[in-house]
């Protein structure tokens, strides 16, 4: 009898669990994509946006049997206009804009007036025809504000607070017309704060370095990468050409990337977390069966090129909000990354010497890049099976092109490496070895 009411119990629990999640599965809009322009003007800026109803959930537009009754639409559409004046801020300078004038109707799913600016400010300007039949929740609101500015080289910002509790679920994207540059489109997720349109150089530049720290902290494939740098080094100065050869070649392969000369393709992500994998797995095995550290930092440069193409996809959704700045968001972003590398050294290098002191040093090497070989293999076969199924460029002619062009690029970028590294050898490696070799035998003697 007991297990009969639990079984009835537990029946009851899944139920009541499938169905609300139906139905949170139902109240969540289809459409969260909102598309706009901002265009300034000298002495105002104009804000045409298209919003799915969907996401209007405190709108009460008056119905006619199953559609919209666009004839007496009029107040609901203001109060909709209302509303959405305040779910999307637009600041200049700092200062909230108020506008001056807003006017909106509601249009069919099949209207594609937001293809162009002209074309989307009629579109949110037409009076409302009462023949045309929308369905509940499957139009659009197209509006129009007007917001007087002071300078048309204000910094100006926008938020997105439509649809708040979907938070990042929601994407606004942005075509900015300004008066003076070229026109850039941005998305803006939902819940995130105030995003400048035009930031200023020093905006642009704080962001990106901030960009580059959080990202060089969060990556774990090259955080495990500079581990394997320096596990055979205990001094500093002999990491010094290797930490540089590798923030050079990785800062080549970012800039080509930011300008699209990197190949393009869906198999080339997967085949640069592959190798990405690969030369961590290198790495490891060089410390285990004895790196030349005088040739470290050569190696170090070619697969700082691969990790530079890793890097640039952090940018890739993040260069739209550098605005005009792209060279000194790149440079930021990467000074941002050397910072993180710098805070990391400051970590692993201590931590090592403790390590060593418990463990005797060659065994030490082996015990740490054991482990950090086993890990990245696993990477690098997972990768790998990703790469496995993605789509390779046809060898056309086209492709062979292509193909060629970069076999001789890295046959060049080999060779002035290699010419690179006699110079730096003879200049430098020698200078720096010499008194380590000396420390050595001296403390081998005591």
């Amino acid at each position: 009898m007991r297990s009969r009411w639990v079984r009835f119990f537990s029946l009851t629990t899944f139920a009541v669990t499938l169905t609300s999640s139906f139905a949170a599965a139902h109240d969540l809009p289809t459409n969260t994509m909102m598309n706009a322009f901002v265009k300034i003007e000298p002495k105002q800026a104009h804000l045409v946006i298209r919003v799915p109803l969907d996401l209007l959930r405190g709108a009460s537009f008056p119905m006619k049997g199953p559609h919209y009754d666009l004839s007496a639409a009029g107040p609901a559409t203001q109060a909709a206009l209302k509303a959405l004046a305040d779910g999307l801020p637009l600041w200049e300078n700092g200062q909230r804009l108020v506008p001056s004038r807003s006017s909106g109707c509601l249009s069919l799913p099949s209207d594609r007036s937001f293809a162009d600016y002209d074309l989307a400010l009629e579109a949110a300007e037409r009076p409302a025809d009462p023949a045309v039949a929308i369905y509940y929740a499957q139009g659009f609101l197209d509006a129009h504000f007007i917001y007087p500015i002071s300078s048309a080289d204000s910094v100006f910002k926008i938020q997105t607070l439509v649809a708040e509790d979907l938070g990042s679920l929601t994407k606004l994207t942005i075509r900015y017309l300004p008066l003076t540059e070229p026109s850039r489109v941005m998305m803006i997720a939902g819940g995130s704060g105030p995003l400048a349109l035009n930031p200023a150089w020093y905006q642009a530049g704080s962001g990106f370095i901030m960009l580059g720290i959080e990202h060089i902290l969060s990556g774990i494939d090259h955080l495990l990468f500079l581990f394997c740098l320096v596990i055979p080094f205990r001094r500093l100065r002999g990491l010094v050409p290797v930490i540089t050869a590798f923030t050079l070649a990785h800062s080549i392969t970012l800039i080509g990337s930011a300008y699209h000369l990197a190949p393009q393709g869906g198999w080339f992500p997967p085949f640069v977390e592959t190798a990405i994998a690969a030369s961590i797995v290198y790495m490891a095995l060089e410390n285990f069966v004895g790196a030349d550290l005088r040739r470290r930092w050569l190696i170090t440069g070619m697969f700082g090129l691969v990790h530079g193409f890793g890097f640039s996809y952090a940018l890739q959704q993040q260069l739209q909000f550098a605005g005009s700045h792209l060279l000194v968001s790149l440079f930021s972003f990467n000074v941002g990354i050397e910072i993180g590398q710098v805070v990391v050294l400051g970590l692993m290098l201590p931590a090592l010497a403790l390590f060593r002191r418990v463990v005797p040093e060659r065994m030490g090497v082996i015990i740490l890049s054991a482990v950090v070989a086993h890990t990245g293999w696993h990477w690098m076969i997972e990768r790998w099976e990703t790469l496995r199924q993605s789509q390779w460029p046809p060898l056309d002619a086209a492709g062979l092109v292509i193909l060629a062009r970069w076999v001789a690029g890295l046959l060049v970028a080999f060779g002035a490496f290699r010419l690179l590294a006699t110079w730096v050898e003879r200049r430098f490696l020698d200078r720096v070895e010499l008194p380590e070799r000396q420390m050595e035998q001296s403390e081998r003697a005591a």
